[in-house]
């Protein structure tokens, strides 16, 4: 089952939305819990930095037997270092975002500490690609 979404930019109230319904729809087909959580972790944190850093972006979860592969994908101002953005605590939130509570510089770890496989293209000027696999645990 594939589901596609639009993640509105520089709206935090919209924020999770996407990884809620992928929650939902995870739970309804009995996908065992903890790789429920691991998925809806990964996927808000790709969700927050899109609307932090990209102005928004597009999500695409393909739920497979097996696996479960998230691709984010946005038009942002792309990453310039990502080793350096995968570092715990690293940010370039803005201003607004750490007032709100976001941009504590976990969302990239909290990334890969939830995925099986965590892939990251990005171009300055162009924009990143994140591609995610989680493995459907058995329970």
């Amino acid at each position: 089952m594939k589901y596609e979404y639009n993640i509105s930019g520089e709206d935090f109230s919209q924020v999770g939305v996407a990884s809620q319904d992928i929650k939902k729809k995870l739970q309804q087909l009995g996908v065992p819990i903890t790789t429920v959580k691991r998925t809806a972790i990964a996927m808000f944190e790709a969700e927050i930095n899109m609307v932090i850093h990209a102005h928004g972006g597009e999500a695409t979860v393909d739920i497979g037997d097996d696996t479960i592969t998230i691709i984010m994908e946005d038009k942002g101002p792309g990453i310039p270092d990502i080793e350096l953005a995968m570092k715990p605590g690293y940010s370039t939130a803005t201003e607004e975002a750490r007032n709100l509570g976001w941009g504590a510089g976990m969302g990239l770890p909290n990334m890969q500490r939830n995925s099986d496989f965590l892939h990251i293209e990005s171009t300055v000027g162009v924009g990143t690609k994140v591609t995610m696999e989680i493995k459907i645990a058995d329970e």
